[in-house]
């Protein structure tokens, strides 16, 4: 970032925002936008009381188990799209529309068929981050040369191990990205099945918070939100960067 031709860190826009944002809430414009240090106070204050322990465990059990079904589910099914053009073209379009819908609309179904409780919460966030999982996991797998394939069939590699040794690794890039992008949406999908399906964790909280105008504990529960999705993108994103010779290999 260049700023008068001065070369500025990439924080640097993060701190402009920061300092617009204690300009517009000291001026007292609007009571939705508080001050961000008094934000950060208040952060500050909630952190460690037993309520948000209490909601961040609720929430990370939910978002742990949903990521972790959508990873085991997605990456293989993405895998076998991209190896076989028959089960590519029975689920592509169900992928794709299952992507682009808006699966909030869904949720009332879930609540149906599922009951309203933590499965449903789970659910919805499996569907929030699957479906680009199993997109970028069939990408990586339609980039892979055949030559390496060919090569595992004539020394005799079952199905398995051609799965396992050759598909999984040299698709290993594109299958992290989507599994970054996959946690990012299922932050989102989480919170918005604790909202609807279940107050509770951190959708009780915002709930909460929202209902008695606390915009102050609104938003720094927010912002601790964007933090842990920030951490764990930043996290995956360094990961990639360090498999991504297999791309350049394969």
């Amino acid at each position: 970032m260049k700023l008068f031709g001065v070369h500025l860190p990439m924080m640097s826009s993060l701190l402009i925002w920061a300092v617009l944002w204690e300009i517009v809430g000291q001026l007292e414009l609007t009571m939705l936008l508080p001050p961000l240090s008094s934000i950060i106070d208040k952060m500050i204050d909630i952190v460690p009381t037993a309520s948000f322990m209490i909601a961040l465990g609720e929430t990370g059990r939910a978002f742990l188990v949903g990521t972790s079904a959508a990873i085991v589910i997605g990456v293989p099914v993405g895998i076998l799209m991209g190896q076989s053009v028959l089960i590519d073209r029975l689920l592509l379009p169900w992928v794709n529309m299952f992507l682009s819908a808006p699966l909030t609309a869904l949720v009332p179904v879930l609540m149906i068929l599922f009951g309203i409780g933590e499965q449903t919460v789970i659910i919805t966030t499996t569907l929030f981050a699957i479906w680009i999982i199993v997109l970028n996991a069939r990408a990586g797998v339609k980039q892979i040369s055949p030559s390496l394939v060919e090569m595992a069939n004539c020394f005799g590699a079952s199905w398995w191990q051609s799965f396992s040794k050759i598909y999984v690794w040299a698709a290993l890039p594109e299958i992290l990205a989507g599994v970054r992008i996959g946690f990012i949406r299922a932050v989102k999908g989480v919170i918005i099945g604790q909202l609807l399906v279940s107050i509770v964790g951190f959708g009780r909280l915002f709930e909460l918070y929202s209902a008695n105008f606390l915009m102050e504990h609104f938003w720094a529960l927010l912002l601790v939100l964007f933090f842990f999705a920030f951490l764990m993108a930043e996290g995956l994103a360094a990961l990639e960067r360090r498999v991504s010779y297999y791309a350049s290999n394969r």
